[in-house]
This record gives C-alpha cells, structure tokens and sequence, in this order.
C-alpha cells in the first residue's frame, strides 16, 4: 500500500469537503439574496436551495468525468439513504413539536417516495439507460415547473397576517415593550429567510448613520453566487478524485464508498440545517429539504448517471440491500410525516443509519 498516496489523498478528502460547504454556504446565502432583491417567492428560494443537492450534483459530474460511474450511482443513492436516516433523523431528535405536520410537508413526502420507487424499479431491473435517464431528467424539469406554477398561484406562499392584524400586532409589541427591550424577535428567532428582509427594512427606516454599513448592490451578490458555483465544482473534483484514490488504496468498492463515506461528507449541510430547523421548530422546512433533496437527487443525479451511457461494471455496482435501503427510508419518510414527529423515531432511524453504514464495510464491502 501507498501510504504516502493515502495520506495524501485522505487530506485532499478533507479539505474538499470544507471547500464544498463554503461554497454551499455561499450560494445558498446570495441565492436568497438575490430572490428577494427580485421579488422571487422565499419559498421558491428555499425549495431551489435548501432543498436541492448542487453540491452532489457537482460531485456526480466530476465522478462521471473521471470515469467512475459506481462512485456516482453510490453517493446519489447513499446521499438519498443519509438525509432521511442522517439529517431527517436528528432533525426529529432536535424537534421539540409533537404536533402533525402540514399538508405542504404530505404532499413534498408523497412526491419523493413516489420517485423513490420509480427509481428502485429501474435499478433492480436495470433499466437505467439513455431512455430513462431522460425519462428522470424531465420529470425534475415537470417538478421544477410545478413548484414554480403553485407558488404563481399562491397555494405555497408563506401565511402572512393582514396589515390591519399585523398593525395591531405590533402596535401592542410597542406598547408592551419597555425601555431596555427591543421590538420584535431576535435574529436567533427570527426564519433565515427574512433576516435579510427585516435588515434591509431596518436600514431604510432608519436614518443614516456613517457607523453603518449599506446593503451591498445586486452585482456583489450575483458575484459571490459565482464563486460559490465555482468553490462546488471545485470541491466536486477533489472529493471525486480523492475518494477513487482512497477506495484503490484500500481495495474498496467505489459504490461502497460512495454509499458511505462521500454520500456522508456531501450531506453534512443538510444535516446542519435539519438540526436548526429542528432547534427553532421549523418542521415543515425539515421535511421540505430531506424530500425536495432526495427528489434532486433520483431524478436530476440519477437521470445524469444513466444518459452519460457508461457501462457499469457489474462486480462493483449496487445491490439489492442498497436498493431495499433507499426505499425504506423512503416509507420511514412517509410513516414519519403522515403519522406524526416523535423523537423516538428520530433515534431509530438514527440506529438504523449506523446499522447501515456497518453492515456497507463489513458483509457488504464487494
């Protein structure tokens, strides 16, 4: 063995897998931005970017680019298996509501374990070629288009409290308030996506101190976007050439370490969010992004791995316990959300995550 190769690679491994959540730090806060500097919908922002996997995107590309098609097919699905058993998981432990969740959250649940089965059924027949990989790839683009219809029509848009309900709100804020208080919640408490709202209402209220900084312009937003773009595929490539270095070394299955190892690194943003959505919560954020990612992941990456034509080779590819592993996850989702939220829920996925990702290295190392 390498060692030297190993090490390395292992610290390449590492350092991507801090370049790729910078850059999805980055492209997720000035996509916000810049949707509402445009008037776009906060829930239309928070679907395209909470709840979608541009990270794994840009892994699946660089893998495929290398000519590793296991690695890409193993952290699409083992990406898949992580937000529900990974980050819904300890979004549930993190929940202190034990009430249902809305009907948004239903309906985000349905649509994902109705795609996670499409998916498992061309995989276990393997059927997943140019045709379906099309197929997959245009029903992103109906899910993309049918988001964007519901909000036009206002059936996802956030609930807000009429002027005069909420003129009256905060004049009883004001009236309670006292001199060391101040008026409304606290940026802790406050949804991520209207931070930046009340910041820019704040500043244009309020008169003009030097001391302050002024929003930045629109161009600067749309730069940093880029260079978060750029940071993604960047750390796409070094995590997908790493991994194929450290896999070879240790006589690994590129699908294995796909399923665990990279589909772990990748998720570490979601998981992040599903523990503060849960802290502040926010259930039905926690939903939206485990279902809209997976959505993401066996349409879009999926469809992408099938048309680039590939040839899988047959000794190093998926098998039926992973295949079976994608889909209950996909009903424990379902269950989950139709059932209602429990904590102890939240620790058996948890268990089953870690169950899992052993049972990967040890009877299932290919």
């Amino acid at each position: 063995m390498d060692w030297d190769s190993l090490f390395f690679n292992t610290a390449a491994l590492i350092a991507g897998v801090f370049v790729l959540d910078y850059g999805a730090d980055k492209f997720i806060d000035h996509t916000v931005i810049i949707g509402q500097r445009l008037g776009i919908s906060p829930t239309l922002i928070a679907l395209l970017t909470a709840g979608a996997e541009y990270e794994e995107l840009a892994v699946v590309i660089a893998a495929i680019l290398e000519g590793r098609t296991p690695l890409a097919l193993g952290n699409v699905m083992g990406s898949a298996i992580s937000n529900i058993l990974g980050a819904f998981s300890l979004g549930l432990l993190c929940y202190p509501g034990q009430g249902p969740f809305d009907s948004s959250a239903k309906i985000y649940s349905a649509l994902q374990f109705f795609v996670t089965t499409l998916f498992v059924i061309l995989a276990y027949f393997q059927q997943l070629n140019r045709v379906t990989g099309g197929l997959l790839i245009a029903l992103f683009a109906l899910y993309i288009m049918s988001i964007c219809y519901t909000i036009y029509r206002g059936i996802s848009e956030p609930s807000q409290l009429p002027d005069s309900e909420s003129d009256d709100e905060s004049t009883v804020v004001c009236a309670e308030q006292t001199p060391g208080q101040s008026a409304g919640p606290s940026a802790s408490e406050a949804s991520p996506l209207l931070i930046n709202t009340n910041t820019t209402q704040e500043v244009a209220s309020a008169p003009v101190d030097k001391g302050k900084k002024l929003p930045q312009p629109l161009y600067h937003h749309v730069l940093q976007l880029i260079f978060g773009l750029l940071a993604l595929s960047l750390s796409g490539y070094i995590l997908a050439r790493s991994a194929g270095t450290i896999a070879d070394s240790l006589h690994l299955s590129g699908t294995v370490f796909g399923l665990t190892v990279i589909a772990f690194a990748t998720t570490l943003p979601e998981k992040l969010i599903a523990m503060l959505s849960g802290f502040r919560g926010q259930g039905g954020i926690i939903v939206a992004t485990t279902a809209g990612s997976n959505i993401f992941l066996l349409t879009l990456c999926a469809g992408i791995v099938a048309v680039t034509g590939n040839p899988l080779d047959r000794s190093d590819t998926f098998i039926l316990f992973d295949l079976v592993t994608v889909w209950v996850s996909s009903v424990s989702l379902l269950a989950v959300v139709f059932l209602g939220p429990h904590r102890i829920a939240g620790l058996v996925l948890l268990a089953v995550y870690v169950i899992f990702l052993v049972m990967e290295f040890t009877v299932y190392s290919r």
